[in-house]
């Protein structure tokens, strides 16, 4: 799935970008609301700042709206007035994000348009995803199984092991997990992490490895060999 993004900030351009391309996403992004309206239109949804350099954000919603080839619009600014969210969303936008945001927050809303806007058919909906021969994650329910048999998780066990399963094998450091897992606003210890990491090792011992590289962060490393990641359905389009 290829996103325009439309932001001048470019630590948040670069933050945001990073995040998205963790989650699968292909970020073509541009600094000015001439930028926007430059770029070819084979995307397939675009992420506004309101506050660009050049124009004024409502005005590029306003244009590629009416341009009528039916691409979503999500507005992502620092604006959080009712007004200019009202105005956002007569002009054409299909949501509207209040800076700050948390990385995983636009990726909800980013899956919610797209659902909105081009539903999946059920019958081709992909199953839960293989890891080895004894683990599966089923993403669309939130569940875990090993050996056939489902393990209870805590709703933050179950996102560290699904993020860290999106690219077994990748070192991720610490501050790329606490981003996607516990927001871009995270400012707490990272000790929580560990914690989080131990209770994944202890509940799935012998179907995954957790692999810590001292000063960097942790691998994800499935037991069985690599065969298990065929089944994967991939990261989110």
């Amino acid at each position: 799935m290829r996103i325009l993004l439309v932001e001048d900030d470019e630590s948040v351009a670069r933050s945001l970008r990073r995040g998205l391309v963790r989650f699968g996403f292909q970020v073509e992004w541009v600094a000015t609301g001439h930028a926007a309206l430059a770029a070819d239109s084979t995307y397939d949804l675009v992420l506004l700042d309101l506050g660009l350099p050049d124009t004024d954000g409502l005005d590029v919603c306003r244009a590629l709206h009416g341009r009528g080839d039916g691409v979503p619009i999500i507005v992502i600014s620092a604006r959080s007035d009712e007004t200019d969210r009202v105005v956002g969303l007569e002009l054409g936008a299909d949501d509207y994000v209040s800076k700050p945001f948390g990385v995983r927050e636009v990726v909800a809303r980013i899956r919610a348009v797209m659902r909105r806007v081009r539903p999946v058919t059920p019958p081709e909906a992909a199953g839960p995803d293989r890891y080895g021969s004894r683990l599966t994650v089923d993403r669309k329910a939130a569940r875990v199984h090993l050996d056939g048999a489902e393990v209870a998780l805590t709703p933050k066990e179950y996102d560290l092991l699904a993020f860290l399963t999106e690219e077994p094998g990748a070192l991720m450091s610490r501050e790329q997990i606490m981003e996607a897992v516990w927001d871009a606003n995270w400012f707490g210890p990272t000790k929580t992490l560990d914690v989080h990491v131990a209770a994944l090792r202890r509940k799935l011992a012998g179907a995954i490895a957790v692999e810590a590289v001292r000063g960097v962060g942790f691998r994800l490393v499935v037991v069985e060999g690599g065969a298990g990641t065929e089944g994967r359905a991939g990261a989110p389009s």
